[in-house]
């Protein structure tokens, strides 16, 4: 089945209680989502290298575009209680070329995720810039933006060794690039709930 990546990203501002609002994000937030129509699977990464200045990543791959449409999704999305403390946030949705139980979709505890991601650019020169960077960043699935925020029209990602640190690429403008860890495992929705 191939899949759409829906990224969520951002910055949480209250540190005293950054503690807890993890512990309801990987928790009943997730499992709350993954009742949801057209839901597979998410994970949960925090920035480790490269560029930090948005520590929080969640990964999530869906069905169909559909998945933000429906009753269920929209009587009940976003951080709830939690949004005051919400900083930088961006949720986008991209078509992937992969199906959705490729590898890249999960990353283990000694793995990491890289994220390439031309952030705030238009489609057409988010285009030009991935042109000059394509050949240089062997491994990365390229994946354009198809709705939500479309706050990066294009993204990259590669599944990498924890151990790896890849060097930034400082001559390529508008590329910003993080390395992430996971704060979770990945997790898949039950069979025969909404997600099917």
């Amino acid at each position: 089945m191939s899949a759409f990546v829906y990224l969520v990203r951002c910055n949480f501002a209250d540190a005293a209680r950054e503690a807890e609002w993890n512990a309801w994000y990987s928790g009943p937030k997730l499992d709350e989502m993954l009742r949801k129509p057209h839901f597979l699977s998410v994970q949960r990464f925090a920035a480790a290298a490269l560029d930090v200045r948005r520590k929080y990543l969640a990964l999530w791959v869906v069905a169909s575009p559909d998945a933000f449409t429906t009753p269920e999704y929209r009587a009940d999305w976003g951080f709830q209680i939690w949004t005051p403390q919400i900083r930088d946030w961006s949720r986008d949705l991209y078509r992937s070329p992969l199906e959705a139980g490729d590898p890249l979709f999960a990353i283990g505890p000694e793995d990491a995720l890289y994220l390439a991601s031309f952030d705030a650019m238009e489609p057409a020169a988010a285009g030009r810039a991935l042109a000059g960077v394509r050949g240089r960043l062997p491994g990365v699935v390229w994946h354009e933006a198809v709705g939500l925020d479309r706050h990066a029209p294009i993204v990259g990602l590669r599944k990498l060794a924890r151990s790896e640190r890849p060097r930034a690429l400082d001559d390529a403008p508008g590329l910003a690039e993080t390395l992430f860890l996971p704060i979770t495992p990945r997790h898949l929705a039950a069979p025969g709930t909404a997600s099917d």
